[in-house]
């Protein structure tokens, strides 16, 4: 089985994967995608997709989790930012013909590290724990992305 989690974001998306054939992963990589502020929406949205359909049809999971966004009132223009970034790996992961689910970030937070209001070092140090790694996992995004791997991967055990 193999999980690919999706932290998705304009700046930066963090792509995390997890695999094995029993009811903990025992495989994982980790990366982000980053784009340039100064380009324009349209040309950091293509990137994004590309560079996600690239890597997902290299990789071909079984499973692509990518985080459901919300947004927060005070800063609306962010959720629907994030929400286009989302639509175009969607997209890419239908594309690369993937199955796609959508986990909200309390969820994978609360599973990796047992409260759904962690901040982002403890998801990260929760994680990192999970998986044996000795060191930092560096951009936060990356490390968010392999919390929804995890989510996704234990959540398909779970179905079994």
């Amino acid at each position: 089985m193999k999980v690919i989690g999706i932290d998705p974001g304009l700046a930066g998306t963090g792509l995390g994967v997890v695999s094995g054939d029993g009811d903990i992963p025992v495989q994982y990589a980790f990366g982000s995608i980053g784009t340039d502020k100064k380009q324009p929406l349209c040309r950091r949205l293509d990137y994004i997709y590309a560079r996600t359909l690239d890597f997902l049809a290299q990789e071909k999971p079984d499973l692509v989790v990518i985080e459901d966004i919300f947004t927060l009132n005070k800063f609306p223009r962010s959720g629907v930012l994030l929400g286009k970034v989302a639509g175009v790996l969607m997209v890419a992961a239908f594309r690369a013909g993937a199955s796609v689910e959508e986990i909200s970030v309390r969820e994978a937070k609360k599973l990796v590290s047992g409260s759904g209001s962690a901040d982002k070092f403890q998801v990260e140090k929760s994680v990192r724990n999970l998986l044996n790694h000795g060191q930092q996992i560096r951009p936060f995004h990356a490390s968010d992305a392999l919390a929804l791997a995890i989510s996704g991967y234990y959540r398909s055990f779970r179905k079994k």
